[in-house]
């Protein structure tokens, strides 16, 4: 038995329930965000308008979540993860749900501001619970599995869009978006809280500006580094449903069925370069999984076939979130000890902010191409993945600093 094995074997009970909580906060906050992905065809036309005018739900979403882990992240560092958290997970599952009510497209455009503004809690918060509790040894292994909770969550939402959408409509989609708000109870009886912030709690305490304001150059390197992040994965993702409907005619079914591959295949990559990263640094992980995104951009996005449709985004989803799956461990390291619970969910959600017009600016290049999505899908995919191999190794390293 290796040294990783047992430690792994070695988790308390209180460092599993903590994974375990981040984990699924994380899978079902992305599974009531890709409802959205799913149904952006279906609202359109109930509504009366084209696509890009509903893009814009993805775009309000992203852009308030920088608020949301501000604030959340400013509460959590003051009044523990625990409470916070479930805070947020009972928000955005509400607001998942009223998404179903909407009477008008403004009036869901406002509700999926509302809902990024609870969701751009859960990340940060989950994530430095999650990280504070851990071994330092196991931050690779458990930075990928927490990750791996994006892909996990728009791997249910495409199943139950292949099972559901036919049968309750884009409105009932958002009603299943109820269901995350179930985790609140596990988290109030099994989760403890965050040793580093009861330890914390004795210590001095540092004002959120301050510790910002002294860290700044690293603030600015980090947001530029997560803009370029967010396009990659937003880029590679909110768009490829309505590619496959609109640009291939394919129905709910086959429709579900490769982004159901799609997600295997994020999964996967996540835990291949998650824990590559503890062998050969974050960093270097990181850029390796963005050159892997290269050589399957022409069979994600070029492909006539469904099978070669689905291996296509099998591949570039294993690189993209491969190279996510470092992210919760880097950001922790790097973040400053005060602020941690804000820190790392703030530069990542502000970093969405910059990113959040990716949506209707994809979805106004396939327009103007006859509706191309592909094209659009491989133009940001291309770009963005060569500068983020880039950036990452211009930047620090921290790997296993003390949290």
């Amino acid at each position: 038995m290796t040294q990783d094995d047992a430690g792994a074997t070695a988790l308390t009970g209180a460092q599993k329930t903590a994974i375990l909580a981040s984990y699924l906060g994380w899978t079902l906050d992305a599974f009531d965000y890709f409802l959205m992905v799913f149904v952006q065809k279906a609202v359109a036309e109930a509504f009366g308008t084209d696509i890009k005018h509903v893009a814009e739900a993805l775009f309000f979403t992203l852009a308030a979540r920088p608020a949301g882990a501000l604030v959340f992240g400013w509460l959590a560092d003051r009044h523990g993860r625990r409470p916070v958290l479930m805070a947020v997970v009972l928000m955005f599952s509400v607001l998942s749900g009223l998404s179903g009510l909407a009477r008008s497209l403004s009036e869901l455009l406002l509700i999926r501001a509302l809902f990024g503004f609870a969701m751009g809690g859960e990340w940060g918060i989950g994530a430095s619970l999650a990280m504070e509790t851990i071994p330092a040894r196991l931050r690779g292994r458990v930075s990928a599995l927490l990750q791996s909770g994006y892909p996990s969550g728009y791997l249910l939402a495409s199943l139950c869009f292949y099972l559901f959408f036919d049968r309750i409509g884009w409105r009932g989609m958002f009603f299943l978006g109820l269901a995350p708000a179930l985790l609140v109870a596990v988290i109030r009886l099994h989760v403890e809280e965050s040793p580093a912030f009861l330890a914390a709690k004795a210590a001095p305490r540092t004002g959120t500006l301050r510790a910002i304001a002294g860290n700044w150059r690293l603030a600015l390197y980090l947001v530029v580094l997560m803009t370029a992040f967010n396009f990659l994965s937003h880029g590679t993702q909110d768009l490829f449903p309505v590619f496959l409907q609109k640009q291939h005619h394919f129905d709910t079914r086959m429709t579900g069925t490769i982004t159901a591959i799609m997600n295997v295949g994020a999964i996967c990559g996540a835990f291949l370069f998650g824990s590559l990263s503890e062998h050969v640094g974050r960093r270097r992980a990181i850029a390796a999984a963005c050159v892997c995104v290269l050589p399957a951009i022409p069979l994600w996005s070029g492909s006539q076939t469904a099978a070669m449709l689905a291996l296509g985004a099998f591949l570039v989803q294993a690189a993209v979130q491969g190279a996510w799956a470092v992210v919760p461990a880097y950001l922790n390291e790097m973040s400053p000890p005060a602020v941690r619970a804000m820190f790392p969910g703030f530069v990542y959600q502000f970093g969405n902010l910059i990113a959040s017009r990716n949506g209707p600016m994809q979805a106004a290049i396939a327009e103007s191409h006859g509706d191309a999505y592909g094209l659009a899908l491989a133009l940001v995919a291309g770009v963005t993945a060569v500068v983020l191999a880039g950036w990452i190794l211009l930047g620090p390293e921290r790997k296993g600093a003390a949290l």
